[in-house]
C-alpha cells in the first residue's frame, strides 16, 4: 500500500474500518468513532390522547388491570396508570378524532396467561383479534401467541404470553 492509500484510509473512519476488516485485524480505536455509544436508557412511559377521559380510564382500569396512580397535573386532563415496576400510561384528553394507526403500530402486554386475558375480554364483551383479523389469536415462529384489540379511541394494544 502507497503513502496516497494510506493516508485516505487513515483520514476516513468508513475506509480505515473497511481496511481492518480487509486485513483480518481489529479496527483501532479512531474506527469507534462511526457509532458512538448511546447512554443506556430505560422505558419510562407512553402517551395515548383520547377524545373521553373518563371512558378512556374506564377502559385501562377494568379491561387492562391498570392500576391508577397520582398525576402532578391535577388539571382533569391527565390520568397516569402503572403498567410495569417503573413504566407508566400516561392517559391525556384533548383528541379530536379517533387514531388511524395500523394494527402494526401498536404497544404490547404480557399475560400470565393468553386464555384467561381473551376469556376476561370476552366477559368485558370487549372485540379481539390475530394480526390478520382471521383467527382470535395466532403464534409466532418463537411459539409466544398473541392477539391483538383497540381501546376506546382506536389505539392498538398487543396481549402476548411472553416468557421475557
Amino acid at each position: 500500500m502507497n503513502k496516497t492509500t494510506m493516508t485516505a484510509i487513515l483520514a476516513s473512519p468508513a475506509l480505515l474500518l473497511a481496511g481492518s476488516l480487509f486485513v483480518g485485524r481489529p479496527a483501532p480505536a479512531a474506527a469507534s468513532r462511526l457509532a458512538p455509544t448511546a447512554p443506556r436508557l430505560a422505558f419510562d412511559h407512553t402517551t395515548v390522547e383520547v377524545r373521553d377521559l373518563e371512558r378512556s380510564a374506564q377502559f385501562y382500569e377494568k379491561t387492562m388491570g391498570f392500576e391508577r396512580i397520582p398525576e402532578p397535573f391535577h388539571d382533569g386532563r391527565h390520568i397516569w396508570f402503572r403498567i410495569g415496576e417503573h413504566e407508566q400510561l400516561h392517559v391525556v384528553s384533548g383528541a379530536a378524532a379517533a387514531a388511524t394507526n395500523p394494527i402494526g403500530v401498536h404497544f404490547a402486554f404480557r399475560a400470565g396467561s393468553l386464555a384467561e386475558f381473551m376469556a376476561h375480554m370476552d366477559a368485558m364483551k370487549v372485540k379481539y383479534r390475530s394480526f390478520d383479523g382471521k383467527e382470535k389469536f395466532t403464534a409466532r415462529s418463537d411459539g409466544v401467541k398473541q392477539t391483538y384489540l383497540q381501546d376506546p379511541d382506536g389505539y392498538w394494544i398487543e396481549v402476548n404470553d411472553g416468557k421475557f
